[in-house]
């Protein structure tokens, strides 16, 4: 995703994992069990977000090196992002969830290097309770 943009196939990883395309199927499923945070399109074997960036676009736009080919799974994931690229400086747009209006976070090597506006706030738009571990979305 960091190359690419986009999550690969189980197959793409087989290669690169060294095993057959059931055994890299079989270790994906295993790893989003584990790690339940990220997830597969319902019903399918494609990845659709997997933290900090998400297969899916979102309103989470990120951009490195001039290029915004990537998508946050969230606001708070975002920030994340950049230790995917050390070095660069890695921005951030998306739309407010409350009011609609246009937010920039930029960040370098874990640092926040400019805001726009300076009064940016997380929001938070997630289940507590019954709901927890269960993206409303899905």
């Amino acid at each position: 995703m960091i190359d690419t943009g986009r999550p690969p196939h189980y197959a793409e990883l087989a290669r690169s994992l060294g095993v057959s395309p059931a055994e890299s199927r079989a270790i994906l499923h295993a790893v989003l069990a584990a790690y339940p945070i990220g997830w597969l399109h319902p019903e399918t074997d494609y990845i659709a977000s997997f933290p900090p960036l998400n297969g899916l676009p979102t309103q989470y736009r990120v951009t490195v090196r001039g290029e915004q080919k990537w998508f946050a799974q969230c606001g708070f994931e975002a920030t994340s992002v950049t230790w995917l690229f050390p070095g660069h400086r890695v921005r951030i747009d998306a739309a407010c969830l409350d009011c609609g209006d246009s937010l920039t976070v930029e960040m370098l090597d874990g640092r926040l290097t400019w805001v726009d506006p300076p009064t940016v706030v997380g929001h938070l738009n997630y289940g507590f309770g019954p709901s927890r571990g269960r993206p409303p979305f899905l």
